[in-house]
């Protein structure tokens, strides 16, 4: 390689390397002005002070549901008596939670860790709409979460109907769900489902091409110019594709392409860096999954990585010898990491004991144990 190839110590292949970060917000938004239309005109009460439409989200992972609800919010942020508050459900998972991020954003403190009922968190959030006559919109981003904690019924229930106990409080709220197998409205109770009639605006997976357009706006900003060529960006997006899609995928993948190029010296990404790269960034659906666990459920993980594929009697066995929970707990958790996809549970027959379910990992095993300690 060419001396004028090859980086000096303080140089490097990338501008910003900021604008590769999977929360990183884009300034064009490419490839989803109809799902951008439907969200506007279901918000556009709230402009007026009115209450708005609410909106169900919907899509695979890594199709823009969450940059449009940010880039909505940032349009609403000038609008005076319009308040936003996007929770993470994967973070905040329960009703109490939810309301506890909502009175946050709203009174810009924390509200007391213990002591302080729902209702009167509740009371005090609606009293503070109802003074000032703002209109609130909620976005709970990753909503499937509140599902599989048995939380989603009674958060939108509170959400929803806070009109009628509260009168004046004027709330809008956008449910964005990534898990296709789950549909919405059919897992929520019959009160709530009688109030929600939601505006459907579904985010489908990007083609190849669609993601090289997106893609190429960071490159452009994050990468100097002429370190990643346009086969190399066709490389990034081909193996987004095969990925389902998923842009967050093409954008680690760049990162990491970026970095291997950095430590072989080189002032251009490779092909060979794209690849080697994939190698990790495939993986990414699996380390936003294992993020958002319990210790507990971590724990069973942790377990299942040494009992790969036996039933789940077994299992528990060691479970329990590691964490002294019951069967119950035990069971509630298989359930959930079932559901976000880290488990797959196979009901089989045993001879003269019925049906027994056999417990595997979703991913392999040394992937899953790198990614729980990072």
């Amino acid at each position: 390689m060419a001396d004028d190839d090859m980086l000096s110590w303080d140089e490097s292949v990338f501008r910003d390397e900021g604008v590769l970060e999977l929360d990183y917000l884009p300034e064009a938004f490419l490839h989803r002005d109809e799902q951008m239309e439907t969200l506007k005109y279901a918000l556009r009460p709230a402009v007026r002070g009115s209450r708005p439409l609410n909106v169900m989200a919907r899509g695979p992972p890594g199709t823009g549901k969450t940059t449009a609800v940010q880039k909505l919010f940032d349009e609403l942020a000038g609008v005076g008596g319009v308040e936003t508050v996007r929770v993470n459900c994967q973070v905040d998972s329960t009703r109490y939670a939810v309301f506890s991020r909502l009175f946050e954003s709203l009174f810009e403190y924390e509200p007391p860790a213990s002591g302080v009922s729902f209702n009167k968190l509740f009371g005090q959030i609606t009293n503070r709409l109802v003074e000032d006559d703002d209109v609130l919109v909620v976005a709970l981003d990753d909503v499937n979460y509140l599902f599989y904690e048995s939380e989603a019924s009674d958060t939108l229930y509170s959400l929803l109907r806070a009109h009628e106990s509260h009168s004046g409080a004027k709330i809008g709220v956008i449910v964005v769900s990534s898990d296709l197998d789950l549909n919405v409205i059919e897992e929520l109770d019959g009160r709530v489902q009688s109030v929600f009639r939601p505006e459907d605006v579904y985010f489908s997976a990007y083609g190849e091409r669609a993601i090289a357009d997106i893609l190429s706006e960071r490159v452009e900003r994050g990468f100097r110019e002429g370190a990643v060529s346009a086969r190399v960006l066709d490389r990034v997006a081909e193996h987004t594709a095969d990925s389902g899609g998923d842009l967050r995928v093409g954008i680690d993948l760049l990162r990491r392409a970026g970095l291997n190029a950095e430590f072989r010296g080189s002032t251009e990404v490779a092909v060979a860096d794209v690849d080697t790269a994939y190698e990790k960034a495939k993986y990414i659906h699996l380390s936003r999954r294992l993020q958002g666990l319990s210790e507990s459920e971590a724990a069973l993980v942790r377990v299942l990585t040494d009992h790969d594929g036996e039933r789940a009697g077994a299992v528990y066995e060691a479970f329990s010898e590691e964490t002294e929970l019951g069967y119950t707990r035990y069971s509630e958790i298989v359930n959930k990491l079932e559901q976000v996809g880290v488990v797959d549970a196979e009901y089989t027959n045993v001879d003269g004991r019925g049906r027994s379910r056999e417990l595997s990992l979703a991913y392999d095993a040394d992937a899953v144990l790198e990614r729980l300690e990072e």
